[in-house]
C-alpha cells in the first residue's frame, strides 16, 4: 500500500501499520512469553522494515499488554493494582509496613530498575490518587482478535488486509504538516490529540478509541519519557509518532494533491532540512 502522505513528507522513516489478525505472519518478529520487553522496540523493528506480531502472552510488560488492547493488565501487578498507583507516583516505601510487605514480594518479580521504581516510584504522576484516576479513564478493550501486528505501510496488502491505523515517526517541521493536513478538509483546529500515557498507549488503544469515534482525530505519542529513552537508541532525539486512526488517513490521503504539500512554503522547509544535512560535508570539503 503507498502514501500519497509518505512521498510528500519525504522521511527517512517508513509508515507503519497497526492491523488485527488471527494468524501470525510468517516470519513476525514477537517477544518470547513472559519475557519483559518494551513494544516501542518492535515498532522501531517495523520503521526498520520488519513485521512485528504482540498477542497476549507477549506484549513484554503490563503496560503494553493494557496499551496494546489486551485489556487491564494492571490489574496483574506485583502485589496488586494499588501498588502500581504507587509506583507511577510516590512509590511503595510510603506506605509504611503493607508497602515494605508488597516490595518484598516484587523484589523477584521485576527487573532491577522496575524494582527500584517500585520502591521509590516513577514520579510521573503527583498521587497515587491521580494514578487511580488516570488508569480508571484508559479506553481499555480487548481487541477483537489474537494478534496486534505492526509492519510498513507497504507491505500491506490493500486486497485482503485493512490496517486499524498508520503511524509515522516524525520531527517537528513533519509533526506540523501532519497536524495541518489532519484538519485541512475540517472539521478545522481540533482534530489531533496528544494524550499522557505510555508510547504503545498512544499508537494502541488511544487510536483505537479514536478509530470507533464518529470525529476521528490523530494521536500525538511517544512524550513517554521512559519509552523515549528506548526510541533513541535507534532513531535519536528528536523524533514523536503520530498515529491516524485508518479512515481519517484515508480522507488525508485524498488531500495531498492541491494541498500546501505541494505548495512552496513546505518545499522551502524540505529544502531547509537537506541543505542543514548536507552542510558538514561542505565544509570538511
Amino acid at each position: 500500500m503507498q502514501s500519497r502522505i509518505a512521498d510528500a513528507l519525504r522521511s527517512p522513516h517508513v509508515p507503519v501499520a497497526l492491523l488485527f489478525a488471527d494468524e501470525k505472519p510468517a516470519g513476525a518478529q514477537q517477544f518470547a512469553e513472559g519475557k519483559w520487553g518494551c513494544l516501542m522496540w518492535l515498532l522501531a523493528s517495523a520503521v526498520k522494515g520488519k513485521t512485528a506480531a504482540v498477542d497476549a502472552s507477549t506484549f513484554g510488560c503490563l503496560g503494553g499488554g493494557t496499551g496494546f488492547g489486551f485489556g487491564n493488565r494492571y490489574l496483574e501487578w506485583p502485589g496488586g493494582v494499588e501498588c502500581f498507583y504507587y509506583f507511577l507516583s510516590t512509590g511503595n516505601a510510603t506506605r509504611g509496613e503493607e508497602g515494605h510487605a508488597d516490595t518484598e514480594l516484587a523484589r523477584s518479580q521485576l527487573r532491577a530498575q522496575s524494582f527500584d521504581h517500585f520502591v521509590h516510584g516513577e514520579r510521573y504522576l503527583k498521587s497515587p490518587e491521580v494514578t487511580q484516576s488516570f488508569v480508571k479513564s484508559l479506553p481499555t478493550l480487548q481487541i477483537p482478535a489474537r494478534y496486534v501486528i505492526m509492519k510498513p505501510l507497504a507491505a500491506v496488502d490493500s486486497e485482503r488486509e485493512t490496517p486499524v491505523s498508520v503511524t509515522f515517526l516524525v520531527n517537528p517541521d513533519r509533526l506540523s504538516a501532519l497536524v495541518v493536513l489532519a484538519n485541512y478538509e475540517g472539521p478545522a483546529g481540533e482534530n489531533v490529540i496528544i494524550p499522557w500515557g505510555a508510547g504503545c498507549q498512544s499508537i494502541g488503544i488511544f487510536t483505537y478509541r479514536e478509530a470507533q469515534a464518529e470525529r476521528q482525530r490523530a494521536v500525538v505519542g511517544m512524550t513517554d519519557i521512559s519509552a523515549r529513552r528506548y526510541m533513541n537508541r535507534h532513531f535519536g532525539r528528536d523524533l514523536l509518532t503520530f498515529s491516524i486512526p485508518f479512515a481519517l488517513f484515508e480522507r488525508m490521503e485524498s488531500n495531498v494533491e492541491g494541498s500546501f504539500l505541494e505548495a512552496d512554503q513546505w518545499g522551502e522547509l524540505l529544502a531547509l532540512e537537506a541543505s542543514s544535512a548536507s552542510g558538514p560535508s561542505r565544509r570538511e570539503s
